[in-house]
């Protein structure tokens, strides 16, 4: 007869030969120990904060009679041997969401853009500067499912894990950092389907998370709860809003807004309150079901952009669409909205016979005509290989004329309070005199690096063969900055220095 041995998380067996297993854990559900646990001890232990028996060489003869233990053990009750408490000893990392939900940035940046609060400069420009050209430190295999998303946090748990989430497909994706090894979690029974493919993916973290609780996320058939099992790697999806959404949540002073199909087909813009009970509920007309961008939250509003057009809410308001005007396109893929010195907000696009950068958010917009593409956001411009410096529609700053037959396209912008110019991450096109639309598509670039942009700046790699360079998806995890590109073997990792 099994010993049942109760910490304040979780509910052990001791069987009769002296080993653990798991039998209930705060938040976590059904609890399958047997089927799951072989290999994967060590990863939950540290998830729990269990104690593990020493290896040889720390304490003498390690002991054996248990490959785990509850959380709190210091010795074997079996043999007396002293075992390794992990329980208080996780360092805590900064969560990572994707750059569009990090909810650290000031509010006169805007949010919903590749945009991380993270000082990544002060750890990549302490590398060797250009024109050496570094490598990269670590790498991990790629997830099963690679047209992903990643979130890293610790949803309630001691230390930091890496999920991938393939909204395409619906599949989450659990990376055993111990094990080295990616884990498909299955959903339990009865669950929503995770897919949502509508438009431009984006979730809203748990600010305060309990055990397993991961976020809001989207999906065809509504908003969802998502909570996570490690231990059974398996997953549950709690419905908040039932209605069919066609774009990614946004959060505005506390207000959630949602747009979701309505009936005839019409789009609706539904409010959450800060209890997510229901708001008010707003009819936008035959406006596009699908296309939408992440929202962008500026000045107080949330705008979601389209092809067609803008659509705008500010909470206490109906929403407003405001199509673009007649002949302007607007460039999404060239990376987003920027800010002028005055503040106002700009996207670029073609008017049938150049460039130039469009005014957002109000009915008769200011139009900027320039020379040339300018790839990039927030304030993170470029014109060819040139870094634009001043406003959106003014002139490159130019430093090397070799960089005139090179194209850069920005990936991740770290705002920095101390700094005067933007710095982050970008892909460096080399020889490259096409068009910005043929390198941001199918095209084969032969030649690319991996740059750090800032006080210094820092060629981190090299890269043969490029092309699709838009699914190259920069994230931060395990004090690491990664770059994935789905058809990569291998995801490339650069040291960062321990945060403070």
């Amino acid at each position: 007869m099994a010993y049942r041995w109760e910490t304040p998380a979780s509910v052990w067996l001791e069987e009769e030969n002296g080993q653990f297993e798991l039998a209930a854990s705060e938040g976590l559900g059904r609890i399958d120990w047997r089927a799951h646990s072989r290999g994967r001890v060590a990863d939950f232990a540290h998830l729990l904060g269990a104690s593990l028996p020493l290896c040889d060489g720390e304490a003498g003869e390690g002991c054996e009679h248990s490959p785990i233990y509850p959380e709190g053990f210091s010795f074997c009750p079996e043999c007396g041997r002293p075992l390794a408490r992990l329980a208080g000893r996780q360092q805590r990392r900064p969560d990572w969401w994707g750059p569009h939900a990090d909810q650290l940035l000031p509010r006169h940046v805007p949010h919903g853009l590749p945009v991380t609060s993270l000082p990544l400069g002060d750890s990549l420009e302490e590398r060797p500067a250009a024109p050496h050209i570094g490598r990269f430190d670590a790498s991990m295999p790629p997830p099963p499912n690679a047209q992903c998303m990643f979130i890293a946090a610790g949803y309630g748990f001691p230390e930091q894990r890496l999920l991938a989430l393939a909204p395409g497909r619906g599949v989450l994706q659990y990376w055993d950092p111990l094990g080295e090894a990616w884990h498909v979690l299955v959903p339990e029974e009865g669950s929503a389907d995770l897919r949502f493919g509508a438009s431009d993916y984006g979730w809203l973290p748990a600010l305060e998370p309990r055990r397993g609780e991961v976020g809001l996320v989207p999906a065809a058939q509504g908003l969802y709860r998502l909570w996570i099992n490690p231990i059974n790697e398996s997953y549950r999806l709690e419905p908040v809003l039932a209605a069919p959404l066609v774009a990614a949540p946004g959060q505005m002073r506390r207000q959630l807004a949602c747009l979701v199909r309505g009936n005839a087909g019409v789009l609706l813009l539904s409010t959450l309150d800060p209890d997510l009970a229901p708001g008010p509920q707003y009819e936008c007309g035959a406006l596009p079901l699908s296309g939408w961008s992440r929202p962008i939250g500026y000045d107080g509003q949330l705008s979601w952009l389209h092809d067609e057009g803008q659509l705008l809410w500010r909470p206490g308001e109906a929403p407003r669409f405001l199509p673009w005007p007649d002949t302007w396109l607007a460039r999404l893929q060239f990376g987003g909205p920027t800010l002028s010195r005055d503040g106002r907000m700009w996207l670029i696009g073609h008017d049938g016979q150049s460039y130039c950068f469009l005014e957002l958010g109000v009915e008769r917009p200011q139009r900027e005509p320039i020379d040339g593409a300018r790839l990039g956001f927030a304030n993170l411009l470029f014109r060819r290989g040139h870094p634009v410096i001043d406003e959106p529609w003014l002139g490159e700053h130019v430093e090397d004329q070799a960089e005139d037959d090179s194209l850069v396209l920005p990936l991740l912008r770290s705002f920095n309070n101390n700094r005067s110019q933007p710095s982050g991450l970008v892909l460096r096109f080399h020889k490259y005199t096409g068009r910005a639309e043929d390198a941001l598509a199918d095209r084969v670039i032969a030649r690319t690096t991996v740059e750090w942009i800032g006080r210094r700046n820092v060629i981190l790699d090299e890269i043969a063969r490029l092309s699709r360079p838009l699914e190259c998806l920069p994230f931060v995890y395990a004090n690491r900055l990664w770059l994935h590109h789905p058809d990569w073997n291998r995801i490339r990792g650069w040291n960062l220095e321990e945060p403070s």
